[in-house]
């Protein structure tokens, strides 16, 4: 896309803009777990310390969002407030985006969504929670997330505590294989599953530092290879759930949406939500808790990656 065209449909913050121009480090963010992952006020107050933990290591946040059809890279106070509010906030995946764009509708970034406005800004480093991929049943349901085609085809890294537990890792991994999609592991050699540090699935490489991630995903693009890199951060010890016990918890939140004849889109904040009161909230901390490693991590990659 040429730059008067990206001005006909983006809006990116100045500071952002500058930023990606001098070559300095941006971290980009998601807005679906604003609008659809966590309550209000807690996500306005989660949304600013993000920020801070991005500041903190040297680098500048990038909240990605669609405002009155508008793509926005960074947002405005007023703007976060609004995604925070979730008022008839969508929650738009890459086949959403021509319709929302067109028709003058605000919505929440997904993973494939966030990679798509990060790469048009120039953002070639992307925080989130847990990636999407391919739900269990999917070899029958064929219900995959289009967060894989698009870390296939876009070229942004993404720093993530691993795939959602409500999803079926070893597919979702052997996916990512068929898709030439490099999965590295943030010193751990174990792929990590959200609320938990281990899947018992490897990761293709253990990178020891952020300059390993930098110096990797630097190659990849300069080799001329396409899509982007995913990058397996556990949650810190300390906030790590038990694996058999949180096994169980989905296992009675997918009978849970089962009954209900919960699908498609709807899955993923229906699950995360029964799990959420399944656990008494502390599955909530712990999505907090890894949010704020991954972004950490994340910023220095950037800032790793900037001095390249």
């Amino acid at each position: 896309m040429n730059a008067e065209t990206l001005k006909k449909y983006m809006d990116i913050a100045p500071e952002i803009e500058e930023a990606v121009k001098a070559g300095k480090p941006v971290v980009a963010l998601e807005s679906t777990i604003l609008s659809h992952g966590m309550p209000y006020p807690e996500n306005l107050d989660f949304a600013a310390k993000v920020e801070e933990v991005i500041r903190a290591q040297g680098a500048v946040p990038a909240t990605m969002a669609i405002i009155d059809g508008r793509l926005k890279a960074g947002l405005t106070p007023a703007e976060l407030e609004r995604m925070c509010r979730a008022d008839g906030v969508l929650k738009v995946s890459r086949r959403d985006l021509p319709i929302v764009v067109a028709n003058k509708l605000t919505g929440a970034t997904t993973v494939a969504t966030t990679m798509i406005l990060a790469n048009l800004a120039g953002i070639r480093i992307f925080a989130t929670g847990g990636i999407g991929g391919v739900h269990r049943g999917g070899e029958d349901s064929m219900d995959i997330s289009a967060d894989l085609q698009e870390l296939a085809h876009t070229p942004v890294a993404v720093v993530c505590a691993g795939a959602k537990m409500i999803l079926d890792i070893g597919r979702t991994l052997e996916y990512l294989e068929t898709m030439g999609v490099p999965v590295l592991g943030m010193d751990t050699d174990d792929f990590p599953a959200f609320y938990c540090r281990k899947s018992g699935f490897g990761v293709d490489f253990n990178c020891k530092t952020p300059a390993d991630v930098a110096k990797i995903a630097k190659t990849k693009w300069e080799l001329g290879l396409a899509g982007g890199m995913l990058i397996g951060n556990p949650v810190p010890e300390q906030y790590a759930m038990d694996f058999d016990e949180m096994s169980a918890v989905i296992e009675k939140a997918l009978a849970q949406a089962e009954e209900k004849g919960v699908k498609g889109k709807n899955i993923t904040p229906f699950l995360l939500a029964a799990i959420v009161e399944l656990t008494g909230g502390d599955s909530l901390k712990t999505n907090i808790q890894l949010a704020f490693n991954n972004a950490r991590a994340a910023a220095q990659i950037a800032v790793e990656l900037a001095k390249l």
